[in-house]
């Protein structure tokens, strides 16, 4: 009896010191995460700092408890998928990117690392997931309307300056699903009685012909659509639009970079909120049960600065309706 009893006791005591032990060594682990960029870190510091501030709310610093692997293809969407497989044979545990064409090459790189996007244009659209609430393989996070944002924009800019007509639409021939927004900004305008004039650019290095071209158009106004090129790029996409003195409208930090006007997603939250996916992957979840989540804050700023260099005044009702107006 009493053998029986100390052998109940010490499988007790192994029961108990299992998890605890188990426990202690979670607690010392230090995680690897891989972050996959198209353009540079330059270009994304603002929100890779959005997903550390994120990470760090968490209870995830790096140097003690986390490393972050980054791979930057410097604007060359070519060698994504070789930067994926780097990450890959790195064995990190989950990788984070935001942008259909790094999420594409995370996707084909690895069927069984965890990928997590920080936004994607159209996530079911796309092909990058099943569905919202069951995304299924591994694949989860964030995912923006991003076509229908775009095209808002255009309805932005004919409240704003009801003669546009001539709208110049830049945008990048080698992202993928591009021509979504394309397609929804030309029902828009279609609706709208403008006419749109596409530029594409694959590259800074194209600007300066693309807006020496809308200058011999005669266009009436820009807009951007959503690339992470041209996303990285907004400063000198917004100095060669007042360059020429045109009106233009894209995502927030264009505003925010000397652009006229913007209308999109605060995508400096999705990357913070992409923390979150990070965290209940590394406690175990799996990615096919953690439903794709959709942006709900949609913002328009207006940069009055902008407006007054080119002598443009914005109606009292879209002032009226700004999130932000920058002085």
């Amino acid at each position: 009896m009493n053998n029986r009893r100390k052998l109940l006791v010490a499988l007790g005591a192994g029961a108990l010191a299992a998890p605890l032990n188990s426990f202690a060594q979670q607690k010392g682990k230090v995680w690897r995460v891989g972050f996959l960029g198209s353009t540079t870190a330059s270009g994304s510091a603002r929100r890779v700092e959005a997903l550390r501030a994120g990470l760090r709310d968490l209870g995830y610093v790096e140097g003690k408890n986390l490393v972050i692997e980054f791979r930057w293809a410097e604007e060359k969407y070519e060698r994504l998928p070789e930067l994926a497989a780097e990450l890959v044979r790195l064995k990190v545990e989950v990788i984070v990117t935001g942008g259909t064409p790094t999420i594409l090459a995370a996707k084909s790189a690895t069927t069984t690392i965890p990928i997590v996007m920080a936004i994607a244009p159209e996530a079911v659209a796309s092909g990058l997931v099943a569905s919202l609430a069951r995304p299924g393989g591994n694949v989860t996070g964030m995912t923006g309307f991003i076509p229908e944002v775009t095209a808002k924009r255009l309805e932005l800019l004919m409240d704003a300056f009801p003669r546009t007509r001539q709208v110049a639409v830049l945008f990048n021939p080698g992202s993928p699903f591009t021509f979504l927004s394309l397609r929804a900004m030309e029902a828009t305008a279609k609706s709208l009685k403008m006419e749109l004039h596409q530029f594409g650019v694959t590259g800074a290095g194209d600007f300066d012909s693309a807006f020496a071209a809308m200058a011999k158009k005669r266009v009436d106004a820009v807009v951007t659509t959503d690339d992470a090129m041209l996303n990285a790029n907004v400063g000198a996409i917004a100095k060669l639009a007042a360059k020429i003195r045109l009106p233009s409208v894209g995502l927030s930090e264009f505003a925010e970079a000397g652009g006229l006007m913007a209308y999109g997603v605060n995508r400096l939250e999705l990357y913070r909120r992409a923390a979150y996916f990070v965290d209940r992957i590394l406690k175990g979840a799996k990615p096919a049960d953690l439903p794709v989540e959709q942006a709900t804050r949609f913002e328009t700023v207006l940069n009055l600065k902008t407006a007054k260099a080119l002598g443009l005044q914005f109606p009292q009702a879209v002032l009226a309706r700004a999130d932000r107006v920058i002085e």
